[in-house]
């Protein structure tokens, strides 16, 4: 929970240099006190219909540790009005980008990534020309100044840059990955990261670990997964970092994080899987969120994660599964009609655990470099 002033440093981030709170976020702890809810938004029509679901208000930060939550709170701004949304705070800004780091695919990938079950081996040929479809879009389609690392073989999963960076207005969290084999891929990203200018933090405590896939940011909150790659210290360095904004947990139970059944796909909009699994999580972001969102339920978990984006000569711009891939749930993302909508396939890496969000890391540079 928030206090006034700075909050004190955790032990385990060291901050690479000195910066304030970032601008238009929420105070640490709890959310805008509104009594809001989550809305469903249905796939029946060319709009989303809004059906309010009633649910308890949140009592206190949800799972964080009893030092968090001992911290007095302080006063919390009423929230806007509904019509407001995505307007409000930071909102006004969510989804812009200018800048995304990527990193070529290692050989390595298709015999020695890591993957949650056995299953067929990658493509490697067709893993890349999906790849570079991915990395086209973003720099020839949408414009964003592309900043592409090199492949290592000796980090097989390196391809996934997400895990090792979460990066928010100005400031860049390195992570700590949960798999002890990734650690070394937060090198690079730091190297590129610090060319950015960016504010930058280091996760050094060892009991801490994060994976970025467990992270969803939603303009107005963070949801944090605590999954087999993520754990509480991990969470709690996170808060601490970005501290101007509510953090939340979430228990991640079969898949391998957060967004791998979940992601944003507009302001105030999360696109979310059918699964048991999925829609239990989004019963827990409901009961702890102090905010309105609508829903976007989609019959694949898979096709779920999708990149939102904000490009002031494009619009809203939303990047989903093809629909040769999940045909069904690319129906619910034709609903969605003020949006650009970009079908990208992403068959191969998807044996390997591989999203869409995976291969990324967005940042918004405030002025040019």
């Amino acid at each position: 929970m928030a206090r006034p002033g700075r909050r004190r440093q955790p032990m385990g981030a060291r901050r690479r240099r000195p910066h304030g709170n970032v601008p238009g976020g929420e105070p640490m702890g709890r959310g805008r006190a509104a009594g809001g809810a989550f809305c469903s938004a249905s796939a029946g029509g060319g709009r989303a219909s809004l059906a309010p679901l009633r649910r308890p208000r949140r009592a206190s930060l949800a799972s964080l540790s009893a030092a968090l939550a001992a911290r007095p709170s302080r006063p919390s701004p009423p929230s806007p009005p509904r019509s407001m949304a995505g307007l409000g705070g930071g909102l006004a800004a969510f989804g812009r980008c200018t800048h995304a780091v990527v990193r070529a695919l290692p050989e390595s990938l298709c015999r020695q990534a890591l993957r949650s079950v056995a299953g067929p081996e990658v493509d490697f040929a067709r893993a890349e020309r999906e790849h570079q479809l991915y990395v086209g879009v973003l720099r020839g389609k949408l414009g964003l100044q592309v900043l592409e690392l090199p492949a290592d073989e000796s980090l097989p999963d390196c391809v996934f840059v997400e895990d090792v960076a979460v990066v928010c207005e100005e400031t860049a969290l390195l992570t700590r990955p949960g798999a002890p084999s990734r650690r070394k891929e937060v090198e690079a990203m730091k190297r590129v990261l610090e060319s950015l200018n960016l504010n930058i933090v280091e996760m050094v405590d060892e009991n801490a670990t994060l994976d970025g896939g467990d992270v969803l940011f939603t303009g107005r909150e963070f949801f944090v997964g605590l999954s087999k790659r993520t754990n509480q210290r991990g969470a709690e360095i996170l808060a601490d970092t970005f501290k101007d904004y509510a953090v939340s947990t979430v228990p991640v139970h079969d898949s391998l994080h957060l967004k791998s059944f979940c992601s944003m796909a507009g302001p105030n909009l999360i696109a979310i899987g059918s699964s048991e699994a999925a829609q239990k999580a989004l019963k827990t972001m409901q009961q702890m969120s102090d905010h309105r969102y609508d829903k976007l339920t989609v019959p694949d978990d898979a096709a779920a994660n999708c990149i939102y984006l904000n490009i002031p000569s494009k619009g809203h711009v939303l990047l989903h599964r093809a629909p040769e891939e999940y045909p069904e749930s690319a129906k619910v993302f034709e609903k969605l009609k003020d949006h650009m909508l970009i079908p990208i396939a992403n068959t191969e890496l998807e044996k390997i655990d591989g999203s869409l969000t995976c291969c990324s890391v967005l940042i918004n540079k405030a002025s040019e470099l």
